[in-house]
């Protein structure tokens, strides 16, 4: 009897490891090795480099490669500084608080398509922000922002419509970072006489920082993979990395081209990656805490 419940418990652990085991082998795992089969191996199974000397001569690719840097660039610091100070101030505990962080919570609830189609509704000539801007006077002719020609019009509409929907993600991993730093060192940082300022970037940032280092990895990957809001907003006039993976599978029917763009994706991601844990990097003692 003895033995069979010390048997139990050994094989315990691994039963319960087993449906994540089976989940990151079957959605995860093989589809990368697939995908990476696709991107070096030709229909007749011999190893080939064509797909990626493909891929770099494709038309769109250098513009795509420049359109994701840049999005990553401008959407990534935008949201961490934005989801920083809405953290902080929820975690200041206004009257109030709870409902603010719901209601600013909303934008999770929505997938990118759809964040896409309403801000596509805001953007467009006729849309709200120009009917708006003409009910009040501020502008004659309405601009068009939506345009190949008009460039950066097209980013900020897109940097914009990236940060309302995906900023709360950030935010609540820094709220939940918040929660874990005591208050005393608040309390000590007041008494000492630190204005709200000095307390943020000597008590509350040092302490944050593996918050902020996971933050930093899930926004990259998601800002990595965004291309629905990027084609609601621009179509194929802006052309990202992501988006010519789902275009050349999608449109082209060609799965080794477009596993050869996930593959540069997945490639991306992990060099980022590792240049957060690199700069980031965390002590023993705080990554007990997080």
């Amino acid at each position: 009897m003895m033995r069979m419940r010390a048997r139990t418990e050994d094989i315990l652990p691994f039963a319960l490891l087993l449906p994540s085991l089976v989940y990151l082998g079957l959605l995860i795992l093989i589809p990368m090795v697939q995908a990476l089969l696709l991107a070096v191996q030709a229909d007749n199974g011999a190893l080939t480099t064509e797909f990626f000397e493909r891929m770099t001569g494709d038309v769109n690719f250098s513009d795509a490669w420049r359109n994701t840097l840049l999005l990553l660039v401008l959407i990534v610091p935008l949201q961490i500084v934005l989801a920083l100070a809405m953290a902080l101030l929820i975690h200041s505990r206004f009257k109030g608080h709870g409902i603010f962080l719901y209601i600013y919570a909303i934008p999770l609830a929505i997938s990118d398509l759809a964040a896409g189609i309403l801000w596509l509704s805001v953007f467009t000539e006729r849309g709200y922000l120009n009917t708006i801007g003409q009910g009040v006077g501020i502008i004659g002719t309405p601009p068009v922002y939506l345009s190949f020609e008009n460039f950066g019009g097209l980013l900020a509409a897109i940097v914009i419509a990236e940060s309302w929907r995906a900023t709360a993600i950030v935010m609540v991993i820094l709220v939940a970072g918040l929660q874990l730093i005591p208050r005393d060192y608040f309390e000590a940082a007041d008494l000492f006489g630190a204005n709200r300022i000095r307390r943020t970037l000597h008590v509350v940032l040092p302490l944050l920082r593996p918050s902020l280092q996971s933050a930093l990895i899930i926004r990259t990957i998601f800002a990595f993979q965004t291309f629905a809001v990027v084609l609601a907003l621009a179509g194929r006039n802006l052309p990202v990395i992501a988006a010519e993976a789902y275009s050349w599978y999608a449109n082209n029917r060609n799965a080794h081209l477009a596993a050869t763009y996930a593959l540069l994706l997945m490639g991306l991601t992990i060099a980022f990656t590792i240049v957060y844990l690199r700069v980031l990097g965390l002590r023993e003692a705080e990554v007990k805490r997080a």
